[in-house]
């Protein structure tokens, strides 16, 4: 398994990565919807730092949501023709940064044994970072469909690290031999 301080640099590659496909997209893009069941660009964005922040809160840190307004919103259990109204582009992407900090900001109190139980804890971060990031590449791939195909925007190039690979057509961080 890799290590905390590299999975967190994954973490931002891959939330870099993100930013690529949806920073320039205009506010219809991201509310608009492929089809009447589908979720627009916007809720896959709060989608993935909800979840993110979800996993940290409740299995490592015990913090509030720092927006608990967006919560219900956000989840995938609410049904995909109820995911609106959706945040702006600025709330969003402040959302995600916070989530972000969040992250980076338990993990490292993790990593650095701030925490009770470390040697337990830093087996849950790194598993946990794992799957963070490659939720966040599983929603970019959706993100990217859309983006391409469905809106006619140019694709960003992949991101690079030896620490990534594709699996199925996702992007996934893997720290076993597949």
């Amino acid at each position: 398994m890799f290590e905390i301080p590299h999975l967190l640099a994954e973490y931002d590659r891959a939330r870099a990565y993100t930013d690529e496909l949806w920073r320039d997209l205009t506010a219809e893009e991201l509310h608009w919807r492929p089809e009447r069941d589908f979720s627009p660009i916007g809720w896959h964005l709060g989608h993935q730092a909800h979840v993110a922040h979800f996993m940290i809160r409740n299995l490592t840190a015990a913090e509030p949501s720092p927006a608990p307004d967006l919560d219900g919103l956000m989840d995938s259990a609410n049904p995909e023709a109820n995911r609106l109204p959706l945040p702006d582009a600025r709330r969003l992407a402040d959302f995600r940064a916070t989530v972000g900090e969040r992250v980076h900001a338990r993990m490292n109190a993790i990593g650095a044994g701030d925490v009770g139980a470390p040697a337990q804890l830093k087996i849950v971060a790194q598993t946990l970072l794992t799957v963070i990031i490659n939720h966040e590449y599983q929603h970019d791939r959706w993100i990217g469909e859309v983006r391409n195909r469905d809106l006619g925007h140019a694709l960003p190039d992949d991101p690079v690290s030896d620490r990534i690979t594709t699996v199925d057509g996702y992007l996934v961080v893997c720290g076993w031999n597949l």
